[in-house]
């Protein structure tokens, strides 16, 4: 009777061999320059975005936050959902006075620690304001302008309340500049601050980071004289600012500072602070 084994072996090893350079050309791809990963990839949920969340991906970082001048600077946080509650009497006594608190996000979505980290700032003795991170492709410019100040982001002249800042940015969730053209999105970005100015009474801080800006609005030039600017660059100097900007008012630049990683410049002393807040 003859023996099947050897012909059974010898008929697995193409197969195996088969299966092992399929893997190796594989990871051999996803080890190639620019090659995406799951986590690359991967979308975040509705949400959760929050200030800075795109600059490392885009701009990179390096350990810095020097000013280059001899101006005062006053230390503040940013915070959302992704921070939960915050240890606010620490960062007080770290020197932190000034804070902005994520209060919406396009019409769908509200921080849901927004009360703690809100009220915790005013009650240590923060000078503290909100933001509404922007997501243009979803609705109009003015529809989140209302959203925002139905939804926290109002303002008040009582000295320790900052006006809103309308946070635009990479888009987290699909194109970076949200499927829209620089004259379309320069036009939605007229919208929100338009329509914030005529609920509040006053105008919007804009935070941005200048390659976005160049990218998504054609480094516009329109808002420089009307809405402070907060700028974003986590390195050594503060670097070349938006196009109609000559100065920023705050300088967020690390996204891993203590307590809570989000730390910014204020482009002056606390007096400075308090005057933005009064307007």
């Amino acid at each position: 009777m003859p023996v099947l084994r050897p012909a059974t072996t010898m008929s697995r090893r193409p197969r195996t061999a088969a299966a092992g350079a399929l893997l190796a050309a594989l990871a051999l791809l996803l080890a190639l320059p620019g090659a995406a990963s799951a986590s690359d990839t991967a979308v975040p949920e509705r949400g959760t975005a929050r200030m800075g969340q795109g600059v490392i991906a885009h701009d990179g970082q390096r350990p810095g936050g020097s000013t280059g001048t001899t101006a005062v600077q006053t230390e503040g946080v940013d915070v959302s959902s992704h921070q939960g509650n915050v240890a606010w009497p620490t960062l007080w006594n770290s020197g932190v006075k000034w804070a902005y608190v994520k209060a919406t996000e396009g019409t769908y979505y509200k921080n849901t620690y927004f009360t703690q980290q809100y009220t915790g700032s005013y009650n240590v003795g923060m000078v503290r304001g909100t933001y509404h991170f922007a997501t243009p492709d979803t609705t109009s410019g003015a529809a989140q302008a209302n959203y925002f100040v139905d939804n926290g982001g109002g303002w008040s002249r009582d000295g320790r309340t900052l006006p809103g800042v309308l946070d635009i940015e990479w888009n987290p969730y699909g194109a970076a500049c949200y499927g829209k053209t620089q004259a379309g999105m320069v036009a939605w970005i007229r919208d929100f601050v338009n329509t914030y100015k005529a609920r509040t009474g006053r105008d919007a801080v804009i935070y941005t980071a200048t390659s976005w800006w160049k990218d998504c609005t054609g480094n516009n030039s329109g808002f420089g004289a009307t809405n402070p600017l907060w700028v974003a660059r986590y390195n050594t100097t503060v670097g070349e600012l938006p196009a109609g900007w000559s100065y920023y008012t705050m300088w967020q630049y690390t996204s891993s500072g203590p307590t809570v990683g989000d730390h910014n410049h204020f482009n002056g002393a606390l007096d400075r602070v308090v005057a933005l807040a009064n307007g």
